[in-house]
């Protein structure tokens, strides 16, 4: 059923909106904040998201603004897909119990210069707030969030087998760096050169989301994504699935510059969307290691179960320590 903005729900609606959201079965459950350089990433997959009356009681989550752009969205998919982007932002941090007892509905936003969401407290809750940090992506197929506490994120989210209009290399050539082109160039299989193409898009789409400047703050063909491999110490401009790597970013503002200051990681999720992750390193204190990059998936639909997720629906390509 496509949303509306006629839609009333009856006070026997309401009703049962307050009572099942407070009785449910799994409600939101508290969550421990992210410790130290670790990311929770939460996921929906909108199609398993198949009750009406669960839809329409979502909305009452929403603030008028954003019920506003859900209803300016054209067609089924993308209403519900816009609708169950901001209820898993909402729920997601309600989940951590920031100052006590967090109900989703009372959760403000405010954006940056560039666009990007952040999080917007009263004087007296920045008193207490922790830097929670968040970022979402979405598809029609599946919506992302993640979180962090003191450290910057961005998170982007693609379909493995996204289909482009243009040929891939002339695509490419707009908005990648000469040495992307070169590897994908490289690859004679268009199968495996599409992957890589969207694993290259991912990371790109989550480091500039991650600075909170996006794709029209920093454009694509200012930096370049490599992965250095452990055992060498070397260097390529792909995608090579190695756990063992690091993925590093170099600005071609400085050809001989590699920005130390983030850490990526790139995983499969559900078996059919690749999921970059970047984040601000840990400042380490003199004569330690930093600490690597921890990741903690769950895939839920709010106020109906939450899942641990491991195995297969949450594969690590690369960049995990």
């Amino acid at each position: 059923m496509i949303l509306s903005r006629r839609v009333v729900i009856s006070a026997m609606n309401a009703v049962c909106f307050k009572r099942s959201f407070a009785t449910a079965s799994s409600p939101l459950v508290p969550v421990q904040l992210p410790s130290r350089k670790e990311a929770h990433l939460w996921y929906v997959v909108p199609d398993e998201v198949k009750s009406s009356a669960l839809l329409h009681n979502y909305l009452d989550i929403l603030s008028p603004s954003e019920k506003e752009n859900v209803f300016h969205k054209r067609g089924e998919q993308l209403q519900k897909a816009a609708l169950l982007a901001r209820v898993l932002v909402r729920t997601t941090i309600a989940r951590y119990q920031i100052n006590g007892q967090v109900d989703p509905r009372s959760l403000k936003f405010k954006k940056n210069i560039h666009g990007k969401p952040e999080l917007e407290w009263n004087d007296d809750q920045c008193q207490c707030a922790p830097s929670l940090q968040f970022n979402i992506s979405h598809t029609s197929s599946l919506i992302l969030c993640g979180v962090t506490v003191d450290s910057l994120i961005g998170v982007d989210l693609e379909e493995k087998q996204r289909k482009l209009k243009n040929n891939i290399l002339a695509f490419a050539r707009r908005y990648f760096t000469p040495h992307e082109v070169k590897f994908l160039s490289s690859i004679s299989d268009p199968v495996v050169q599409q992957q890589y193409f969207v694993k290259l898009w991912t990371l790109k789409e989550s480091y500039v989301k991650a600075l909170g400047k996006g794709f029209s703050g920093l454009p694509f063909r200012m930096f370049t994504i490599q992965f250095r491999t452990a055992e060498k110490g070397n260097s390529c401009p792909s995608g090579e699935t190695n756990n063992k790597g690091e993925i590093i970013v170099k600005s071609l503002e400085d050809v001989n510059s590699f920005s130390s200051n983030w850490q990526f990681a790139l995983l499969e999720l559900a078996g059919s969307h690749y999921a970059a992750i970047c984040m601000e390193k840990d400042e380490a204190v003199e004569g330690e290691v930093p600490t690597p990059m921890k990741l903690t998936v769950r895939k839920t639909i709010p106020y109906v179960r939450d899942e641990l997720i491991s195995g297969p629906d949450a594969f690590v390509i690369s960049g995990l320590t």
